[in-house]
């Protein structure tokens, strides 16, 4: 009896022995499916709202991107895997301080999914009418339901009715914007008052309530005839040419993330300049930052892209070519916003794509030289009326310096394992 004692408590040893080794083995399994991703700021200088991409191609070849946590230590940042746009992995660092390196992890299981509950910090839209019926140019009666894509309707034009404030429509925490989905196809803004997403509302309680001050915030630039802020365009015989006429346009939102928001318009047969050709262009924003950035792709050469901004006798004008330390920008600062109070707008450029400052009747302008049949740039608003924001002439042009420095010198992300 005492015998077959001794051996049961053998057994029972062993077999916690073994599932021992069995839990000490799964949680080495475990371990070892992580990677961190280093980030060093390059200058002297606090930065704020800092995204980081890593794409799909210098991720782990095991990457599950439906499980993934990335760390900051013990706390979870939060984070998502674009599969629409370009793939890869984006985290966004509020605060990096001057000249930092830090150290994120990336831990990961091979198979399943993890949830996750992220305040979403960022969203692109895109909303039409259902239920109705096209009467030449209008659309009547219908609701308004949110779609991935569209291809436009032959029938819509400005002041159809039919999509929702008009056009594709993307924000950060800081602030919106839009672009009207016709003929126009010029960038408009909305200033808000909160950092909750917004645009959802906008537009649902009368079609051009927005024009209003409301409790979000309101549309708050004229655009008219104008380059509003950022549009595509090129300068052909003394004037900004928009991307007026085209064969077909289909727009979609290729990222709609808590961090991270995309929306990709393909125009077919953009007839300007004696050419007839197509042009791909990719907006994009995160989280914690007033920039949109937007990426074009020309099908031909063209002699340049040209953007700009809306010209207001209320609105102070600044330029700057740029340099190797400095991206260029073209900026105005002043009481422009339709609620007259003070807005910020600009856009920013490589110095290496800078060709001219131009001007016509509606618009100030800068002209670029596509690389490659490519180039990009960014386009901003501050409002006065944000919550913490720019209410001076004198910090917007700092925040507008700050932010040309570190395009010039973005931050440097590289992978270990």
């Amino acid at each position: 009896m005492k015998r077959n004692l001794i051996l049961a408590s053998f057994i029972v040893l062993l077999g916690c022995n073994n599932a021992s080794k069995k839990e000490s083995q799964e949680t080495s399994d475990l371990e070892a499916l992580s990677f961190n991703v280093n980030v060093a700021n390059p200058t002297a200088a606090d930065r704020t709202g800092v995204l980081v991409m890593v794409k799909e191609s210098e991720l782990p070849s095991d990457f599950n991107h439906q499980a993934f946590t990335v760390m900051d230590g013990e706390t979870e940042i939060p984070s998502q895997y674009n599969e629409k746009g370009e793939k890869g992995l984006a985290f966004v660092i509020d605060e990096l301080a001057a000249s930092a390196k830090k150290e994120y992890t990336v831990e990961y299981d091979k198979e399943g999914a993890r949830t996750h509950n992220y305040t979403k910090r960022t969203q692109a839209e895109l909303s039409i009418k259902e239920g109705g019926e096209w009467k030449g140019k209008e659309y009547i009666g219908g609701t308004f339901k949110n779609v991935d894509s569209l291809r436009k309707p032959d029938e819509h034009t400005d002041h159809s009715w039919y999509i929702r404030y008009e056009g594709p429509g993307w924000e950060s925490d800081l602030v919106g914007y839009r672009f009207y989905l016709d003929w126009r196809n010029a960038t408009d803004v909305y200033g808000k008052t909160g950092r909750d997403m917004e645009l959802q509302h906008v537009g649902q309680d009368g079609f051009d309530s927005y024009h209003n001050f409301n409790d979000w915030g309101m549309d708050v630039l004229k655009v008219g005839k104008s380059l509003g802020v950022g549009s595509i365009a090129t300068f052909q015989e003394g004037k900004a040419m928009r991307v007026a006429e085209t064969d077909s346009i289909i727009s979609k939102i290729s990222e709609n993330g808590d961090v991270y928001s995309e929306i990709q318009t393909d125009y077919y047969g953009w007839k300007v300049a004696g050419k007839d050709l197509d042009l791909k262009s990719v907006i994009s924003i995160h989280a914690g930052t007033r920039l949109s950035k937007e990426h074009l792709e020309l099908e031909k050469e063209l002699e340049n892209i040209a953007t700009g901004l809306h010209k207001d006798e209320n609105a102070k004008l600044f330029s700057s070519e740029g340099d190797a330390n400095s991206w260029g920008y073209l900026a105005t600062y002043g009481a422009q916003s339709l609620n007259q109070d003070n807005l910020g707008i600009a856009v920013l450029f490589s110095n290496s794509d800078f060709m001219s400052f131009e001007e016509d009747e509606f618009s100030h302008i800068v002209t670029l030289k596509p690389t490659g049949k490519k180039v990009d740039y960014y386009f901003l608003a501050a409002w006065e009326k944000e919550n913490g924001g720019i209410t001076t002439e004198e910090e917007f042009l700092q925040y507008l310096k700050d932010t040309a420095a570190e395009l010039a010198k973005p931050v440097q992300v590289s992978i270990t394992q």
